[in-house]
Protein backbone atom coordinates (compact mmCIF):
# COMPACT_ATOMS: atom_id res chain seq x y z
CA UNK A 1 0.00 0.00 0.00
CA UNK A 2 1.28 3.24 -0.91
CA UNK A 3 2.45 5.95 1.77
CA UNK A 4 -0.83 8.56 2.30
CA UNK A 5 0.42 12.28 1.32
CA UNK A 6 -1.00 13.91 3.91
CA UNK A 7 0.76 16.86 4.96
CA UNK A 8 1.41 20.69 3.76
CA UNK A 9 2.50 21.33 0.14
CA UNK A 10 4.92 24.09 0.17
CA UNK A 11 5.21 25.67 -3.71
CA UNK A 12 7.90 27.30 -5.32
CA UNK A 13 7.03 29.26 -8.38
CA UNK A 14 9.76 29.57 -11.01
CA UNK A 15 12.56 31.98 -11.15
CA UNK A 16 10.72 34.44 -13.86
CA UNK A 17 8.02 35.02 -12.36
CA UNK A 18 9.83 35.56 -8.95
CA UNK A 19 12.42 37.86 -10.77
CA UNK A 20 10.09 39.80 -12.80
CA UNK A 21 7.40 42.75 -12.67
CA UNK A 22 3.76 42.65 -12.62
CA UNK A 23 3.51 42.83 -16.57
CA UNK A 24 4.71 39.59 -16.68
CA UNK A 25 2.05 37.67 -15.14
CA UNK A 26 0.01 39.58 -18.47
CA UNK A 27 2.72 38.86 -21.12
CA UNK A 28 2.36 35.31 -19.50
CA UNK A 29 -1.43 35.14 -19.88
CA UNK A 30 -1.18 36.20 -23.75
CA UNK A 31 1.29 33.41 -24.23
CA UNK A 32 -0.85 30.92 -22.80
CA UNK A 33 -4.19 31.91 -24.80
CA UNK A 34 -2.16 32.04 -28.08
CA UNK A 35 -0.92 28.36 -26.65
CA UNK A 36 -4.39 27.31 -26.09
CA UNK A 37 -5.82 28.64 -28.91
CA UNK A 38 -3.75 26.42 -31.57
CA UNK A 39 -4.85 23.30 -30.12
CA UNK A 40 -8.48 24.23 -29.71
CA UNK A 41 -10.34 21.35 -29.52
CA UNK A 42 -8.69 19.97 -26.62
CA UNK A 43 -9.24 19.57 -23.40
CA UNK A 44 -7.02 20.87 -21.04
CA UNK A 45 -5.08 18.84 -17.81
CA UNK A 46 -4.59 20.45 -14.82
CA UNK A 47 -1.48 20.59 -12.16
CA UNK A 48 -2.56 20.07 -8.76
CA UNK A 49 -2.03 23.48 -8.10
CA UNK A 50 -4.24 24.71 -10.95
CA UNK A 51 -6.93 21.97 -9.64
CA UNK A 52 -6.43 23.42 -6.51
CA UNK A 53 -7.64 27.11 -7.56
CA UNK A 54 -10.95 25.62 -9.90
CA UNK A 55 -11.81 23.50 -6.96
CA UNK A 56 -11.99 26.23 -4.18
CA UNK A 57 -14.31 28.43 -6.73
CA UNK A 58 -16.44 26.05 -7.27
CA UNK A 59 -16.75 24.53 -3.57
CA UNK A 60 -17.23 28.43 -2.80
CA UNK A 61 -19.59 29.36 -5.58
CA UNK A 62 -22.13 26.28 -4.23
CA UNK A 63 -21.18 26.92 -0.23
CA UNK A 64 -20.96 30.72 -0.01
CA UNK A 65 -22.60 31.84 -3.06
CA UNK A 66 -22.83 35.30 -1.04
CA UNK A 67 -18.85 35.69 -1.04
CA UNK A 68 -18.71 34.52 -5.06
CA UNK A 69 -16.75 35.54 -7.55
CA UNK A 70 -13.29 35.35 -5.01
CA UNK A 71 -10.80 37.80 -4.24
CA UNK A 72 -7.62 37.08 -4.43
CA UNK A 73 -6.90 37.00 -0.86
CA UNK A 74 -9.87 35.10 -0.52
CA UNK A 75 -8.97 32.79 -2.82
CA UNK A 76 -5.30 32.07 -1.19
CA UNK A 77 -7.19 31.28 2.23
CA UNK A 78 -9.31 29.04 0.32
CA UNK A 79 -6.28 27.05 -1.26
CA UNK A 80 -4.68 26.80 2.10
CA UNK A 81 -7.94 26.13 4.26
CA UNK A 82 -7.37 22.70 6.27
CA UNK A 83 -10.58 21.36 6.20
CA UNK A 84 -12.11 19.58 3.19
CA UNK A 85 -9.06 19.33 1.68
CA UNK A 86 -6.06 16.87 1.09
CA UNK A 87 -3.46 17.64 0.68
CA UNK A 88 -3.10 21.19 2.94
CA UNK A 89 -1.05 23.32 1.23
CA UNK A 90 0.90 26.53 2.25
CA UNK A 91 1.09 28.91 -0.74
CA UNK A 92 1.01 32.55 -1.35
CA UNK A 93 -0.53 34.97 -3.81
CA UNK A 94 2.37 34.82 -6.45
CA UNK A 95 1.80 31.04 -6.62
CA UNK A 96 -2.11 31.72 -6.81
CA UNK A 97 -1.40 34.55 -9.09
CA UNK A 98 0.55 32.57 -11.41
CA UNK A 99 -2.65 29.42 -11.88
CA UNK A 100 -4.36 32.27 -12.55
CA UNK A 101 -2.93 33.15 -15.38
CA UNK A 102 -2.62 29.70 -16.48
CA UNK A 103 -6.09 28.82 -16.05
CA UNK A 104 -7.08 31.93 -18.14
CA UNK A 105 -4.91 31.11 -20.79
CA UNK A 106 -7.21 27.57 -20.79
CA UNK A 107 -10.18 29.50 -20.77
CA UNK A 108 -11.54 27.84 -17.23
CA UNK A 109 -11.30 30.85 -15.50
CA UNK A 110 -12.02 34.73 -15.86
CA UNK A 111 -11.88 37.97 -14.04
CA UNK A 112 -15.23 39.51 -12.61
CA UNK A 113 -15.10 43.17 -11.81
CA UNK A 114 -18.93 44.42 -10.67
CA UNK A 115 -19.93 48.08 -10.11
CA UNK A 116 -19.63 47.41 -6.60
CA UNK A 117 -16.18 45.50 -6.67
CA UNK A 118 -13.46 46.98 -4.55
CA UNK A 119 -10.80 44.38 -6.51
CA UNK A 120 -11.19 42.09 -9.20
CA UNK A 121 -12.61 39.26 -8.47
CA UNK A 122 -12.57 35.14 -10.46
CA UNK A 123 -14.93 32.89 -11.14
CA UNK A 124 -14.18 29.57 -12.88
CA UNK A 125 -16.04 28.20 -16.05
CA UNK A 126 -15.76 24.58 -15.74
CA UNK A 127 -19.53 23.96 -16.93
CA UNK A 128 -18.21 25.99 -20.15
CA UNK A 129 -15.12 23.55 -20.75
CA UNK A 130 -17.09 20.27 -19.44
CA UNK A 131 -20.74 20.75 -19.43
CA UNK A 132 -21.99 17.95 -16.69
CA UNK A 133 -24.86 17.93 -14.56
CA UNK A 134 -24.40 19.26 -11.43
CA UNK A 135 -23.96 15.55 -9.25
CA UNK A 136 -21.03 15.63 -12.07
CA UNK A 137 -19.57 18.87 -11.16
CA UNK A 138 -19.58 18.18 -7.37
CA UNK A 139 -17.66 14.45 -7.82
CA UNK A 140 -14.87 16.54 -10.20
CA UNK A 141 -14.76 19.50 -7.13
CA UNK A 142 -14.24 16.52 -4.29
CA UNK A 143 -11.70 15.17 -6.46
CA UNK A 144 -10.09 18.69 -7.22
CA UNK A 145 -9.83 19.55 -3.52
CA UNK A 146 -9.18 15.96 -1.71
CA UNK A 147 -7.60 13.51 -4.63
CA UNK A 148 -8.88 9.98 -4.61
CA UNK A 149 -11.61 8.67 -2.85
CA UNK A 150 -13.78 5.75 -2.59
CA UNK A 151 -17.31 6.23 -4.37
CA UNK A 152 -19.04 6.25 -1.04
CA UNK A 153 -16.56 8.51 0.43
CA UNK A 154 -16.85 10.61 -2.40
CA UNK A 155 -21.00 10.26 -2.18
CA UNK A 156 -20.48 11.39 1.25
CA UNK A 157 -18.31 14.58 0.58
CA UNK A 158 -20.70 15.88 -2.30
CA UNK A 159 -23.68 15.83 -0.43
CA UNK A 160 -22.51 19.52 0.82
CA UNK A 161 -21.92 20.52 -3.02
CA UNK A 162 -25.13 19.33 -4.89
CA UNK A 163 -27.71 16.80 -4.60
CA UNK A 164 -26.87 13.56 -5.22
CA UNK A 165 -28.18 10.24 -5.70
CA UNK A 166 -28.19 6.65 -3.85
CA UNK A 167 -24.69 4.88 -3.77
CA UNK A 168 -26.14 2.60 -6.78
CA UNK A 169 -27.17 5.14 -9.09
CA UNK A 170 -24.25 7.50 -8.01
CA UNK A 171 -21.29 4.71 -8.94
CA UNK A 172 -23.11 4.40 -12.46
CA UNK A 173 -22.61 7.97 -12.81
CA UNK A 174 -19.13 7.36 -11.91
CA UNK A 175 -19.22 5.23 -14.56
CA UNK A 176 -20.65 7.23 -17.32
CA UNK A 177 -17.89 10.06 -16.30
CA UNK A 178 -15.33 7.91 -17.08
CA UNK A 179 -16.63 6.19 -20.49
CA UNK A 180 -17.34 10.00 -21.94
CA UNK A 181 -16.83 9.26 -25.96
CA UNK A 182 -14.40 12.36 -26.34
CA UNK A 183 -12.40 11.89 -22.95
CA UNK A 184 -12.86 10.43 -19.42
CA UNK A 185 -13.08 12.86 -16.64
CA UNK A 186 -12.88 10.05 -13.97
CA UNK A 187 -10.68 6.46 -13.80
CA UNK A 188 -11.47 4.12 -11.18
CA UNK A 189 -7.91 2.89 -10.01
CA UNK A 190 -6.62 -1.01 -9.46
CA UNK A 191 -7.24 -1.81 -5.56
CA UNK A 192 -4.11 -2.01 -3.82
CA UNK A 193 -3.08 -3.96 -1.01
CA UNK A 194 -4.71 -3.31 2.48
CA UNK A 195 -7.40 -1.59 0.51
CA UNK A 196 -11.16 -2.46 1.39
CA UNK A 197 -12.09 -0.49 -1.95
CA UNK A 198 -10.70 0.78 -4.85
CA UNK A 199 -10.60 4.73 -5.23
CA UNK A 200 -11.69 6.86 -7.88
CA UNK A 201 -9.25 9.66 -9.32
CA UNK A 202 -9.78 12.77 -11.47
CA UNK A 203 -8.45 11.93 -14.92
CA UNK A 204 -8.17 16.13 -15.56
CA UNK A 205 -5.58 16.68 -13.01
CA UNK A 206 -1.66 15.47 -13.65
CA UNK A 207 -0.55 13.04 -10.71
CA UNK A 208 -3.72 13.25 -8.68
CA UNK A 209 -3.61 9.35 -8.80
CA UNK A 210 -0.96 9.83 -6.92
CA UNK A 211 -2.26 11.16 -3.89
CA UNK A 212 -3.70 8.76 -1.79
CA UNK A 213 -5.47 9.59 0.91
CA UNK A 214 -6.45 7.77 3.73
CA UNK A 215 -9.63 6.36 4.71
CA UNK A 216 -11.01 9.30 7.02
CA UNK A 217 -9.81 12.30 4.61
CA UNK A 218 -11.76 10.19 2.21
CA UNK A 219 -14.63 9.79 4.69
CA UNK A 220 -14.46 14.08 5.25
CA UNK A 221 -12.28 14.54 8.21
CA UNK A 222 -8.47 15.66 8.43
CA UNK A 223 -5.85 13.57 6.82
CA UNK A 224 -4.39 11.35 10.09
CA UNK A 225 -0.89 10.67 8.96
CA UNK A 226 2.07 13.40 9.38
CA UNK A 227 4.92 13.74 6.63
CA UNK A 228 7.29 16.01 5.99
CA UNK A 229 6.05 19.31 3.77
CA UNK A 230 6.23 18.32 0.41
CA UNK A 231 7.83 21.37 -1.92
CA UNK A 232 6.53 21.72 -5.70
CA UNK A 233 8.12 23.38 -8.06
CA UNK A 234 5.69 24.76 -10.16
CA UNK A 235 6.97 24.54 -14.38
CA UNK A 236 5.69 27.09 -16.72
CA UNK A 237 5.64 25.23 -20.64
CA UNK A 238 8.99 25.53 -22.34
CA UNK A 239 6.99 28.12 -24.66
CA UNK A 240 5.65 30.02 -22.18
CA UNK A 241 9.11 29.95 -20.11
CA UNK A 242 11.35 30.86 -23.90
CA UNK A 243 8.76 33.96 -24.33
CA UNK A 244 9.37 35.46 -20.80
CA UNK A 245 13.14 34.94 -21.30
CA UNK A 246 12.78 37.14 -24.97
CA UNK A 247 10.90 39.95 -23.17
CA UNK A 248 13.27 39.73 -20.61
CA UNK A 249 15.51 40.45 -23.21
CA UNK A 250 13.92 43.16 -24.79
CA UNK A 251 13.17 45.00 -21.73
CA UNK A 252 16.77 44.92 -20.84
CA UNK A 253 17.92 45.87 -24.29
CA UNK A 254 15.66 48.77 -23.79
CA UNK A 255 16.76 50.49 -20.39
CA UNK A 256 20.58 49.97 -22.00
CA UNK A 257 18.93 52.25 -25.22
CA UNK A 258 17.20 54.56 -22.82
CA UNK A 259 20.58 55.32 -20.94
CA UNK A 260 23.05 55.65 -23.82
CA UNK A 261 19.91 57.94 -24.44
CA UNK A 262 20.02 59.83 -21.10
CA UNK A 263 23.99 59.74 -21.68
CA UNK A 264 23.80 61.56 -25.05
CA UNK A 265 21.43 64.52 -23.80
CA UNK A 266 23.85 64.69 -21.04
CA UNK A 267 21.57 64.03 -18.15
Amino acid sequence: MGTPIAGEFRFRGPSTLRRGCAGLCGCLALCMENDESSSAGTEPVLSLMEARVVGCLMEKEATTPDIYPLSLNSLVNACNQKSNRAPVMAVGEEEVTAAIELLRGKHLLTLFSGANARAIKYRHRFPEIWPIGPAGQAMLCELMLRGPQTAAGLRGNCERLAAVPDLAEFEELLVDLAARPNSALVQKLPRQSGQKESRWTAVIVAGAADLMTSDNSAAGSSPAAKTAPVEVEMKLPAAAEARIAALESEVAGLREELEALRDSLGG
